[in-house]
């Protein structure tokens, strides 16, 4: 089977940009370069290696050029040394292929019209690409465009390594997090760069040129299959590129560039370089920002879920999964925890800090999977990770127990449980609403340290809407004409409303509540019926009516 390869063809925009990144010019670049393409070149064998470097072109006309070669030459000649014998000839090959030259290319104009069959094999055994050219090429021009090439990559090769070098200098001068370092990382290599601890934990990532699904899918068991040595190196069955992470002298992580499976080979010295510095820039990172870096990569996490910023549920599953959340077989309830009132019961003044890692300790002690971090100023946020069979409310007792031992003032709110990890953010919207509707100074259940949804009635409800303005018009409105008539005349009827109201239109209740005789409380009541225009005998009328008075209280107490 033949595999000649026509070559006359311009050149791709990824061939041409490959020498201007700082790359040496493959094979396939140089064959498409004018000065060769008017030689009408055409590959034998070899195609799938046309990819090799060309680090120098070499024209030669001995029968043993290899004594001469260092590895990465393509070899130029008009055949005349090819030896007769077939042996002779695999030798010839042989030898170019043990000092890994990039490929042969044979004039076709003098000595032969056609590659030997002998070549041809021998090339075609050592993967040795063989390029025939059918017209006259000037070898001696081919040599100097190829080099001129080859000195200009090289040059950019140093330029953009001084870039890579100066890019991660600026960062540790500004006092960069591990964020910013992985994100430069990314956008300098053009691939993936992951963050994780000893125990395969991911805490930071940018991911480039594929999905976060791709980039993090059992991540925990890739990880482990992937060894790392004291200095950057390839390794594992997908071939990552990683590099220790130091801190204080001791390996506290390391640093993961993932290959573009489109992309071969995946990686070269500058991305090694990169690599290189970006373990060094997190290393200052981690002095300069002695917060645990599982704490911010746990609050980021709870946020984009929060706020649903996922792009898809398979990337949050992949996401949390990677920080070692169960994501399959759960169950899944949020937590919120706001501070109110500073009222510490320890000496530390970042209440917040302090309350975070007092949380994180307690779900630690429960077994269960858990994920704690500050959603927003004042508020943290816990997400439970819980087995088909558990009860969550112990956990969020336990928690509650542990927030108000730190401060006093601290509201728990439990949102509603969820079997799929996609429906958090509803989850956590329910606690929200809980906190929302939980005054300050708000008394706990009985026997219990966190509010829920079925804690909140129409008082709680009201509280929650009180700064909208359809409630405070519908308050006004409906009450008005009663407290203009007590300002005016110095009665006080809206009291007597609001007893007459509480005692569910008992009128001997009201005027024993109120000190007053039945008959006091039926005239009152027939002003109140004249000034609002109401039928006080009327439940609905009623109903209304305490609503107003329920959220005209709430309005004076929480303006």
């Amino acid at each position: 089977m033949n595999d000649k390869h026509p070559t006359d063809r311009p050149p791709a925009a990824d061939d041409r940009d490959t020498s201007a990144a700082g790359h040496a010019p493959t094979v396939a670049d140089v064959l498409a370069l004018p000065v060769m393409a008017a030689g009408r070149p055409e590959v034998v064998t070899g195609v799938a290696h046309l990819d090799r470097p060309v680090r120098w072109v070499h024209i030669t006309e001995l029968t043993d050029p290899a004594s001469f070669l260092k590895g990465g030459e393509l070899v130029l000649t008009t055949g005349m040394p090819l030896p007769e014998d077939p042996a002779g000839v695999r030798r010839y090959v042989d030898e170019l292929a043990r000092v890994d030259a990039a490929a042969l290319v044979i004039e076709l104009v003098r000595r032969y019209h056609r590659p030997p069959d002998a070549l041809v094999q021998a090339c075609r055994a050592r993967g040795l690409p063989l390029i025939t050219l059918a017209k006259d090429v000037n070898f001696l021009e081919v040599t100097q465009v190829v080099h001129a090439l080859i000195l200009g990559s090289q040059a950019e090769a140093m330029r953009r390594t001084q870039r890579i070098h100066e890019a991660f200098t600026a960062l540790t001068l500004r006092g960069a997090g591990p964020e910013d370092v992985v994100r430069v990382a990314a956008q300098l290599s053009g691939q993936t760069v992951v963050l994780e601890n000893l125990v395969h934990q991911v805490l930071t990532y940018e991911v480039s040129g594929s999905t976060l699904e791709e980039a993090l899918t059992d991540w925990e068991q890739r990880s482990r299959k992937t060894p790392t040595g004291d200095h950057p190196g390839v390794g594992g069955p997908e071939g990552w590129l990683t590099a220790p992470v130091e801190y204080q002298g001791e390996r506290w992580g390391r640093v993961a560039m993932l290959p573009v499976r489109a992309v071969e080979p995946s990686f070269g010295p500058q991305h090694i370089t990169v690599l290189e510095r970006t373990a060094m820039a997190l290393a200052v990172a981690r002095l300069i920002h002695p917060t645990p870096w599982e704490r911010t990569a746990h609050r980021d996490a709870l946020r984009d879920l929060a706020e649903q910023r996922h792009h898809s549920p398979e990337d949050a599953r992949a996401r949390f999964a990677a920080l070692g959340l169960p994501t399959e077989d759960s169950r899944f309830l949020a937590i919120l925890v706001d501070l109110g009132t500073a009222d510490l019961r320890t000496s530390d003044s970042d209440e917040a800090a302090v309350l975070e890692g007092r949380l994180s300790e307690e779900a630690r002690t429960t077994g269960i999977p858990a994920l704690v971090g500050e959603l927003a100023p004042g508020r943290l946020g816990v997400l439970l990770a819980l087995r088909p069979s558990q009860s969550w409310r112990p956990v969020a007792e336990l928690l509650g127990r542990a927030a108000l031992d730190v401060a006093s003032t601290a509201v728990v709110s439990v949102g509603s449980e969820v079997t799929d990890l996609r429906d958090t953010a509803r989850s956590f919207r329910a606690a929200a609403r809980v906190a929302e509707a939980t005054p300050p100074g708000q008394p706990l259940p009985r026997d219990r340290s966190f509010h829920e949804l079925p804690d909140i009635g129409l008082r709680r409800l009201l509280y929650a809407f009180r700064e909208d303005p359809r409630i405070q018009e519908y308050a006004e409105r409906t009450l008005s004409p009663l407290i203009d008539h007590d300002t005016r005349h110095g009665t006080d009827l809206l009291t007597t409303l609001r007893h007459y109201l509480d005692a569910s239109g008992n009128k001997t209740t009201t005027a024993r509540r109120g000190g007053l005789s039945r008959e006091t409380v039926y005239q009152r009541l027939r002003t109140i019926e004249r000034l609002l225009a109401c039928d006080l005998e009327s439940g609905e009328e009623r109903t209304q009516l305490h609503v107003a008075l329920t959220a005209l209280d709430i309005l004076r107490v929480h303006p």
